[in-house]
């Protein structure tokens, strides 16, 4: 099926390639279904695309690309919801708010997308521990990065 997307124009997606939001994203509790796309191979980077409305798209980052200690828990409450029986399955995201450059850009490490890649399910969640990572960190690449 082709969807419209806010970044990358038309694209084809498989139907098994949707990943369900039980309870949306926060301030978007009523959209709930979302495919990732590649963005660059060579960039630790994706959207997060609605599948209904091609103005709801978010390039997301790989968070351990830019902060190599990175570190978090998932309640078990979130598990169930996710479904997730192995770790392997456990892929998260930073949404990125784009700047006028790529290094003005900052990654929101307090609110995590976490995605269930096996069961296609995902969920935003608001980090609740001390560590109190910011809502905007820089998107500064990693010494020995390539990027």
């Amino acid at each position: 099926m082709k969807i419209a997307t806010k970044f990358l124009g038309e694209v084809e997606i498989v139907e098994h390639d949707i990943l369900t939001f039980e309870h949306g994203l926060l301030g978007l509790e009523e959209e709930r279904e979302f495919v990732l796309l590649p963005i660059d191979a060579d960039l630790p980077l994706a959207l997060l695309q609605s599948v209904q409305h091609v103005e709801i798209g978010f390039v997301v980052a790989y968070p351990f690309a830019f902060k190599k200690d990175y570190s978090f828990d998932i309640s078990e409450e979130d598990r169930e919801q996710l479904q997730i029986d192995k770790q392997e399955d456990v892929l998260p995201y930073a949404i990125v708010t784009m700047k006028e450059t790529f290094q003005e850009s900052t990654i929101n490490l307090l609110a995590p997308v976490i995605l269930n890649i096996n069961k296609k399910r995902g969920k935003q969640i608001v980090l609740q521990d001390s560590k109190a990572y910011p809502l905007r960190y820089p998107m500064l690449p990693l010494e020995g990065s390539a990027k």
